[in-house]
């Protein structure tokens, strides 16, 4: 199994980052390994938190102003949608499932060049979701 990169946001407006081998979007927890102390795990619950980001690397670039319209490619089993979640934020990509009765779902970013490979959205920190 693949160790994956991610950055989880908690719904208090906490920010962990680290490593996992183990995050489903079925299951109702997963284990994050530490940056800070990479000896050390932690367990994180998936409804405590905003949404979990899935990224490239950990620095990102903050000069970088991530584009929110789409480049003209996508795929055809897939939905453009901008999510609004309950503090204001906003994401712009596309999903190829939107189950709003489920635990959450996958976005990928409508910006191929951004540092986020994918975001899994927990439905419960959304407000408003829209089909573009």
């Amino acid at each position: 199994m693949q160790e994956r990169k991610l950055v989880a946001r908690y719904l208090d407006g906490r920010v962990v980052k680290g490593h996992t081998l183990d995050f489903s979007m079925n299951k109702d927890a997963f284990h994050l390994l530490s940056n800070d102390d990479p000896g050390s795990s932690t367990e994180v619950r998936i409804e405590q938190l905003k949404a979990v980001f899935f990224v490239k690397d950990f620095t990102g670039n903050r000069e970088y102003d991530e584009r929110n319209d789409f480049d003209g490619s996508c795929p055809v089993n897939c939905k453009k949608m901008e999510v609004t979640f309950f503090d204001g934020e906003k994401l712009t990509g596309v999903t190829e499932m939107y189950m709003p009765n489920r635990k959450g779902f996958f976005l990928f970013p409508a910006d191929k060049k951004s540092n986020t490979e994918k975001v899994f959205v927990v439905n419960k920190a959304v407000m408003e979701v829209k089909f573009l």
